[in-house]
């Protein structure tokens, strides 16, 4: 059976998406926070365990237009429920409503579920309450300018939770908007990757699991492991395939760096987990006091943004710091993200080009300073 899936994101990551899955081989439609494909079981668990820089994997159960309760109710009834939800599952409805006639959420939620409830009580011939004591089955009613999605999880906990996280910095990047920033440099493995403000590794760690094409998803599980229509077999034939696919024999020359010593040894930890301590070199290193000879590289920061009055002071330093230290990285392309709108005049630099993008619900910038690559380029 092919279904209608879509996968969602943080606002302004669609394109990459996007791309990560036409990579995968999958034709696709963008839409604000969603980017939409045609898939059966064998690619939900695919898309789950390989997109990078996706938040979840969802079922499109029904799509319609909705101006009053009654249109909601029976056009969520007529949906067919018996396929995707057996007599005892458990499934809440989450709810959500933007610029629609319809504007009360929990009015929609319990209306969605009470349609739902009368479609399956009908189809099992259930007089009494629907027990819900099974396996759980997260649906979502969105609606959108009166247009009305609604939707079954596949994926559970967000896409970023990879597992592999033991120990978190002060204020990590999420992995997958982590994967995001470097699938937006164009960084391919034969190229030196720096991290200058490693934190917990995470960017770090990312370039490693797609320097040695790991899929992101091999440490975690997922929804529809609970599914009672999704035999097992199906996500370990996906991880059989996916591990087959692993290069770990890839020379790769990953660095990542911090000031703190303390948070270098739970980069490390955190890479230890991930199964790349020894493809990431992780070293306390001050950002003034880097050097490298390599050439034709990628550096991506996650520097403080000084949100903090107090703290905008000390990070406006660091940014000069970054400027004079990486000027002279003519063959670097550098990425540096921030929410300081003065970021360039600390750096000292226009960059080439600026995007936005929300690490988490901080608007920021992306500052982009495109490199020109040399060859035969220098080695290590």
């Amino acid at each position: 059976m092919t279904y209608q899936l879509y996968a969602t994101m943080a606002s302004g990551i669609e394109s990459i998406t996007a791309k990560e899955l036409q990579d995968l081989g999958y034709e696709t439609r963008s839409d604000n926070g969603r980017v939409y494909f045609e898939g059966d079981l064998t690619d939900i668990a695919r898309t789950n365990l390989w997109l990078r820089s996706a938040d979840r994997i969802k079922i499109a159960i029904g799509q319609f237009e909705a101006k009053t309760f009654d249109q909601l109710f029976e056009q969520v009834k007529a949906l067919p429920w018996d396929d995707f939800l057996p007599l005892d599952a458990a499934f809440p409805v989450a709810g959500r409503s933007v610029r629609s006639t319809l504007h009360s959420e929990p009015d929609v939620q319990a209306i969605t579920k009470k349609a739902i409830v009368d479609k399956l009580s009908s189809v099992y011939h259930r007089r009494t309450r629907l027990a819900e004591t099974g396996s759980t089955y997260p649906l979502e009613v969105s609606i959108l300018k009166d247009f009305v999605t609604i939707s079954l999880d596949t994926t559970g906990a967000s896409l970023f939770k990879r597992g592999y996280r033991l120990e978190k910095g002060e204020a990590p990047l999420k992995e997958n908007f982590a994967a995001s920033l470097i699938l937006l440099s164009r960084w391919h493995n034969d190229m030196p990757f720096v991290d200058p403000t490693t934190g917990s590794g995470t960017i770090a760690i990312e370039a490693a699991l797609m320097g040695h094409n790991i899929a992101p998803g091999m440490q975690r599980q997922f929804a529809f492991e609970e599914f009672d229509w999704l035999k097992p077999e199906i996500l370990a034939n996906v991880k059989e395939e996916a591990q087959s696919l692993v290069k770990m024999d890839e020379p790769l020359e990953i660095f990542g760096y911090d000031i703190d010593q303390n948070m270098i040894d739970i980069a490390r930890l955190n890479a230890q987990k991930a199964g790349v301590l020894h493809q990431v070199e992780f070293k306390q290193l001050a950002v003034k006091d880097f050097k490298t000879d390599l050439t034709n590289g990628v550096l991506i920061a996650n520097p403080p943004y000084g949100k903090r009055m107090s703290d905008q002071e000390q990070a406006r330093a660091l940014y000069k710091e970054m400027g004079d230290t990486y000027r002279s990285m003519k063959t670097w392309s550098k990425y540096i993200l921030t929410s300081d709108l003065q970021f360039q005049e600390s750096y000292g630099q226009r960059a080439t080009k600026r995007r936005k993008l929300y690490n988490g619900r901080i608007q920021t910038d992306l500052f982009q300073y495109w490199g020109r690559p040399v060859w035969p380029r220098a080695e290590k």
